[in-house]
């Protein structure tokens, strides 16, 4: 294989004045660096380098300091990140890898770099599908790693997936280039590396790197399709009210379980603001309450059955202690305008505000959506409750469109 049109087919079009390079010093992202450098620093594209230091094991201060002398050989720039974090508790690597994703998306916001490009290689991708599949997972689990995906407006890049770790190691050599063993990918503490030696007794059973990488790319095709679908079905079942999803309940009953459960994730996610989605396993009972009707709360949000509708919306327990000012974002999502009145506090309305609400009714949403919306206080005294019919003068702002549920369906 050709590494470098590989790559080169990635960038297609007008290139970017800037590209960045999540550098860990393994042979797979030295690659990478090494063939974007070549090739982009003659083109007038400058290329960036970033390693992420955990600092969760003795020497990787060292270490790092090590890539970014590899990296000013190659003439890159290069910055250091350093996570502080960590505190002892929770999924070690979960935890570091999405460090690992936020520190690098505020590097490249800083940076003002619009992509970033990671190492991961199609042994990658194969011991991703094979973890997913230990987990039992459905098409998005399988799809596995996307070549591109958005990460608050930075597009991460994969351009390696096709491309196998040993084809890479006979391009380090090619070019006498060196690179840092991590001693954690010998660590059978982690799944992956179990995984990873697994792999070569799956090998004569026709389980191979490439054939689980296939099976990646097809099930990111149906993923694909049925993103696109579920997205007209939510255009034709779905409305949004007061950051609440509502769903006509006949026609979400008739749809396939995988579309239902699609449209109540999405739901879910846009309402709740989570950055990742429930456990399919966890999911099963929100499909049964809308097979079945009833209520559930599941992971900040209330799923509601009323009169031929099936509501989704915040819950109370999960606000109940949010405090904002009258200018500032309550809940992550709303902002409250109307006056500068100092001695005003944004909470949510509650059973008790909605009792100060005679025309609650009016807004045709159920007490339960009501009461987890923000209202304007004075101490005790409700003095702004617009979602409930109770504006005096005041109105509410959402910084989340309604436009992003719909949106978010292509993008979980």
């Amino acid at each position: 294989m050709n590494i470098l049109s590989e790559v080169q087919g990635h960038f297609r079009g007008a290139l970017p004045s800037r590209v960045g390079v999540a550098l860990s010093g393994g042979g797979d992202s030295v690659a990478l660096l090494h063939v974007l450098a070549t090739w982009f620093q003659s083109r007038g594209v400058d290329v960036l380098a970033a390693t992420v230091d955990h600092g969760l094991r003795d020497g990787s201060a060292q270490e790092a300091q090590q890539i970014a002398e590899m990296a000013a050989g190659l003439g890159v720039d290069h910055e250091i990140l350093r996570w502080d974090d960590w505190d002892g508790k929770g999924n070690l690597q979960d935890q570091a890898r999405r460090a690992r994703y936020q520190l690098l998306g505020e590097w490249a916001k800083r940076r003002q770099i619009p992509i970033v490009a990671l190492g991961h290689t199609a042994d990658d991708q194969a011991e991703t599908v094979l973890m997913r599949l230990a987990r039992s997972a459905g098409v998005d689990g399988l799809a596995a790693m996307p070549v591109r995906r958005d990460l608050n407006g930075i597009t991460l890049l994969r351009p390696l997936l096709k491309v196998t770790r040993a084809q890479l190691r006979s391009y380090l050599t090619e070019n006498n280039l060196t690179w840092v063993e991590d001693p954690s990918n010998q660590d059978r503490r982690f799944e992956r590396v179990r995984l990873r030696q697994a792999m070569q007794d799956l090998e004569p059973l026709g389980l191979t790197i490439e054939t689980l990488s296939t099976v990646a790319e097809n099930m990111a095709r149906a993923k694909e399709a049925l993103d696109h679908s579920v997205l007209s079905s939510a255009r034709e079942l779905a409305t949004t009210v007061h950051g609440a999803v509502v769903f006509d309940e006949a026609m979400l009953r008739v749809q396939p379980d995988e579309v239902i459960h699609r449209l109540i994730l999405g739901a879910l996610r846009w309402v709740s603001g989570a950055g990742y989605p429930l456990r399919r396993q966890i999911m099963r009972e929100a499909l049964d309450t809308v097979r079945t009707g009833g209520g559930l709360t599941l992971g900040g949000c209330r799923i509601l059955s009323r009169r031929g509708q099936v509501w989704i919306c915040r819950e109370y327990n999960a606000v109940r202690d949010d405090v904002a000012q009258p200018d500032g974002l309550w809940d992550n999502r709303w902002r409250l305008e109307g006056g500068a009145d100092q001695d005003l506090e944004v909470r949510p309305l509650g059973k008790n505000g909605l009792s100060f609400c005679p025309d609650w009714r009016d807004s045709g949403c159920p007490r339960e959506v009501l009461e987890a919306t923000p209202s304007l206080w004075r101490g005790q005294d409700l003095i702004a409750a617009p979602m409930a019919e109770m504006a005096n003068g005041w109105t509410i702002k959402a910084v989340i469109s309604d436009e992003e549920f719909y949106a978010g369906l292509l993008s979980h």
